[in-house]
């Protein structure tokens, strides 16, 4: 099992959102594959994180909706490295300086159409950050493939986020330097050191 138990069997709760207003202008993309809508809702919080503008790819021949036909069309398509084709007009991405690139984990890596994305365009020159969404598989378990295909584009790669939480999800993009930490944010960790300190 460890492919769309991503897709499939991951169901986010409502966490708590710290947020900076982003800018209504933005060099971000922000390109992703959602099969169950999972990957789709942390990619709408990156947008609301960066102002980033948004860009589902979608597969010329949808995965069917039985998760069992589901597995066999990916491990196929794994195993005999498809790249299955891309429905979605991709626009041009000359603009952007850091593409997000999000997707569920299947069986340990991104979905084939990943890479068709990396056939349709060339990232060099690009900060790609990748995140997925997985109820098994680390963010690791996916960075190889991404480290190839960025280095086959001469693109930079950023350390990769597992989406499980709004305020994981800020502080992440924090770390990166892509957002500053919010004044709620910064509250809170103020406050848990002042806790902390009264305990010690």
């Amino acid at each position: 099992m460890g492919f769309l138990a991503a897709a499939s069997l991951f169901i986010f709760g409502k966490q708590p959102t710290q947020v900076q207003a982003a800018k209504k202008s933005s060099s971000s993309l922000i390109i992703y594959f959602s099969k169950t809508g999972n990957t789709a809702r942390a990619a709408r919080q990156i947008q609301k994180e960066t102002g980033g503008k948004l860009l589902r790819i979608t597969p010329k021949k949808a995965y069917p909706n039985d998760y069992d036909a589901t597995t066999r069309v990916a491990q196929n398509q794994i195993r005999r490295n498809i790249h299955p084709a891309i429905k979605t007009k991709l626009p041009s991405i000359k603009k952007y300086r850091h593409i997000y690139i999000g997707y569920p984990t299947w069986w340990g890596q991104p979905p084939m159409i990943i890479h068709t994305l990396f056939d349709r365009y060339n990232f060099k020159g690009k900060t790609i950050t990748p995140f997925t969404t997985s109820a098994e598989s680390p963010m690791s378990s996916s960075m190889p493939v991404m480290r190839r295909l960025a280095k086959k584009d001469k693109a930079k790669l950023t350390k990769g986020y597992r989406y499980t939480s709004n305020s994981g999800l800020h502080n992440f993009l924090v770390s990166i330097g892509a957002v500053k930490r919010s004044k709620k944010a910064k509250s809170s960790k103020a406050q848990a050191k002042t806790k902390l300190q009264l305990l010690m």
